[in-house]
């Protein structure tokens, strides 16, 4: 793929990025794994950064968990539990601007990096993070469904109260059923936002045209994408235990790592 200019810029892009579609190189474990490293190493010089925007992640998680409890709909933990991390990809956008200003070698201060990430609001990410929200929602409406096809019939008052419900035979396919269609919902979403996220703070390109690119990277490097795909999953499955907090070291170090794997697949 070849530069071309985008089907629309924001107003508030900065002058010094490039417009259109880059060309990408294959995706190797390789790169993978030298993404990770410096994702650590970003978090490492950046920690301060880090644990503000991986706090804001999970002060997000707690209060979705307090929630469930307030209301009394104990049985929402799990929806919220398997489509929390669907919004990670929004909450990495400081991170991909901390990686971008560390990879340029200019210094870091609070009103550049939260300047950054303002200054989105007039590009391209809100429409990528409307679809991203729009995904959440479905895959809420579509959780509540399946949780009524298969423990409509459970006795509620059981259902909030005790978790016990959940090892009988409904409740144990209701819960695969859960993670087949919720890993559907975060693979179609992984696709269209892994490599498109961090192009469109990077470069000044359309969200449209960010997504179709970021589905051609994952379709044309399945296998090493996929491998990224389940790390991030593992990783974010550790990270919410105890209580989210874990996000606050797991999500900087995945959004900055998300960032040099981007970079490292341009040419």
């Amino acid at each position: 793929m070849s530069d071309s200019s985008p089907a629309g810029g924001g107003a508030g892009a900065p002058e010094d990025l490039s417009f259109g579609v880059p060309d990408f190189r294959a995706v190797t474990g390789q790169m993978i794994r030298g993404a990770l490293a410096r994702g650590w190493q970003d978090f490492r010089s950046s920690w301060q950064y880090g644990l503000f925007f991986g706090g804001f992640y999970t002060l997000c998680g707690l209060a979705l968990w307090q929630l469930t409890v307030i209301t009394g709909q104990t049985y929402w933990i799990m929806l919220a539990a398997f489509g929390f991390p669907l919004i990670g990809p929004f909450a990495a956008v400081g991170l991909y601007e901390i990686s971008r200003l560390l990879e340029r070698g200019e210094p870091l201060s609070w009103g550049r990096v939260l300047t950054g990430v303002w200054r989105e609001k007039d590009r391209q990410i809100p429409s990528l993070s409307a679809i991203i929200i729009v995904l959440f929602i479905f895959w809420v409406f579509i959780g509540h469904v399946i949780f009524a096809l298969f423990m409509g019939l459970s006795v509620m008052t059981n259902v909030s109260s005790s978790f016990e419900v959940f090892l009988t035979p409904n409740g144990l396919m209701m819960i695969a059923a859960e993670l087949l269609i919720g890993g559907l919902v975060a693979l179609l979403l992984y696709s269209i936002t892994v490599i498109a996220m961090p192009m469109l703070v990077d470069r000044e390109v359309d969200f449209v045209t960010a997504m179709i690119t970021s589905v051609g990277i994952v379709t044309r490097n399945a296998a090493p994408m996929l491998g990224w795909a389940v790390c991030i999953v593992l990783a974010l499955a550790v990270g919410m235990f105890p209580y989210f907090f874990g996000l606050v070291v797991v999500l900087p170090v995945l959004g900055h790592a998300t960032w040099h794997l981007y970079r490292a697949a341009v040419v």
